[in-house]
């Protein structure tokens, strides 16, 4: 069924071919037997446009489609020659006279096409436009299916190790349940939207590098350091946690001493900088740490919220895991 605003469109868009096609700089006045030509022409481009296009070219039956428009055409020339010639030209040269198939073509052919294309057209938009709407979608529910293999992911790596400060008796079994829980409140209840304000972010990556200071202990040195950030900008939440939770399973995975990990974040206008490194000693089985579900989560993400606006670097060289992350913020 048509829509008003299609209506309108078409309604618009062949007024103006009617003022081109009536136009004649020797005489400007619209006459009768060409509203006659004309009104035929639409109504003839309505059949293609509104039941063959649909029936025929869109369900990939083109001979049919074909077969049918050069059936019109002839239907036309007959109804030109015959009909509302004799009507408006009786008597005349014009009347008495059937031009030939070429000149005959000539004259339908573009008209019925610019008239049937306004249609095309209109489809293509509205296909387009569903295209993108589905696009939006997937691309949301593929977002939501990342960011909820998060938490399991947070919870199923912490929970190894609360469990082993809980057979210890350790006390700071209490803190760091209390660390969890704050994460973990951040993570459920205010990660909901597609971005968050950059300071907060910023604000529970400290909480989180607390939480893993808690497990490291004596055994090495972090280092975490923030410059410069601004207020009014907003960032995708909980990617950058992820390469700091890396950071500190890689180097605990094969060291139980002399741990570093140095993480930086700076802001230069719209450009957020963030750097993680990680000393670590190879071990059977670290590489499928480093390259776990985490650092694939967040490179799909990153594709898909920052397209063409983000560069990371991955590197791994002596004994040292860096990651070098670049992104452009949106204000809020």
């Amino acid at each position: 069924m048509i829509t008003r605003k299609e209506l309108t469109f078409q309604i618009i868009l062949h007024l103006l071919v009617f003022l081109f096609y009536s136009f004649d700089r020797r005489d400007p006045r619209i006459d009768i037997p060409e509203v006659a030509f004309f009104l035929s022409y639409a109504v003839a481009s309505g059949i293609i446009a509104y039941y063959l296009m649909p029936n025929f070219l869109y369900k990939k039956k083109p001979l049919k489609f074909f077969g049918s428009v050069l059936a019109i055409i002839v239907a036309l020339i007959l109804l030109e020659e015959l009909v509302i010639e004799q009507i408006f030209y009786s008597g005349t040269r014009r009347a008495n006279v059937f031009p030939g198939a070429y000149y005959a073509l000539f004259d339908i052919v573009p008209i019925l096409a610019i008239l049937s294309g306004f249609k095309f057209g209109w489809d293509a938009l509205q296909k387009q436009k569903q295209i993108d709407e589905l696009k939006s979608t997937v691309q949301e529910s593929e977002l939501q299916f990342l960011r909820s293999q998060i938490n399991p992911h947070f919870l199923f790596n912490n929970l190894n190790n609360l469990y082993s400060y809980a057979l210890e008796n350790s006390s700071k079994t209490p803190e760091i349940i209390l660390e969890m829980s704050g994460v973990l409140r951040y993570m459920l209840y205010e990660c909901k939207e597609k971005f968050v304000p950059l300071k907060k972010e910023i604000e529970q990556l400290g909480n989180f590098i607390k939480l893993y200071k808690l497990q490291i202990e004596e055994r090495g040195d972090v280092q975490f350091k923030v410059q410069q950030i601004k207020s009014g900008y907003k960032i995708a939440p909980l990617i950058l946690i992820v390469f700091i939770e890396n950071a500190f399973k890689h180097s605990q995975s094969g060291q139980s001493s002399n741990i570093e990990i140095d993480i930086e974040v700076i802001q230069r206008d719209n450009q957020l900088q963030f750097r993680c490194a990680n000393n670590f000693e190879p071990v059977a089985g670290l590489d499928s740490v480093a390259k776990g579900i985490g650092l694939e989560n967040v490179k799909k993400r990153l594709e898909l919220l920052y397209p063409n606006r983000h560069q990371l670097l991955i590197k791994e060289k002596n004994n040292l895991f860096s990651v070098s992350l670049s992104m452009e913020l949106e204000k809020s």
